[in-house]
């Protein structure tokens, strides 16, 4: 409750995105669709991580005035706390391998609007886990931001979703055997094949 307290300020929402700041994660697309979010709902943006295009959103969150609802956090330890804090995670990336950070802030109760690219769509279904938009739709990613902020039915079943769906396909007493065993199947068919 103390941290949420301090990070929502005397704003009534908390969107976060947390990344590497490097381009691929597009930061300057979580700026744009948190300020058409804040068209609608008195949010603050809070920005975990560093790295090289943190600087320049600096610059722009300045030179647009936002600073007093925009804080950059830099790199933590306490992600947990952080994403359970929050009420909406922004994705925008224009790549992703897997999203690790997506089903982080999932397994945190926290909703994701993220890009529809890379490994996302097995983590996040649309429309039940969280919302995927095309990459370049910031204004589809803000209105599903916003009705995620708005409506807290839509919000609260979404979160208990996600959270589900993370424990029952993601956790490591599921993930770590099937790793284990993909490794003894190869092992198998090498061994098979006289190699």
């Amino acid at each position: 409750p103390a941290l949420r307290a301090e990070l929502v300020g005397g704003a009534d929402a908390v969107v976060m995105h947390v990344s590497n700041f490097r381009s691929v994660k597009r930061v300057d697309r979580v700026l744009d669709t948190f300020i058409r979010i804040r068209q609608s709902v008195n949010a603050r943006l809070i920005m975990v991580g560093s790295g090289p295009d943190r600087a320049a959103l600096e610059r722009s969150v300045i030179n647009q005035g936002l600073s007093d609802v925009v804080a950059f956090l830099g790199d933590r330890h306490d992600l947990v706390a952080l994403l359970s804090s929050a009420d909406l995670f922004l994705l925008p990336s224009a790549q992703e391998s897997f999203g690790m950070a997506a089903m982080e802030a999932m397994a945190c109760g926290t909703p994701v609007v993220a890009s529809r690219v890379g490994g996302l769509p097995e983590v996040i279904e649309d429309g039940k886990t969280g919302f995927l938009c095309d990459a370049d739709d910031v204004d589809a990613m803000a209105e599903r931001g916003v009705e995620l902020l708005t409506d807290r039915a839509l919000h609260e079943r979404i979160a208990a979703a996600a959270a589900i769906l993370v424990r029952r396909r993601f956790c490591e007493d599921i993930v770590v055997p099937q790793y284990l065993q993909l490794y003894q199947d190869v092992q198998a068919m090498k061994s098979g094949d006289g190699q």
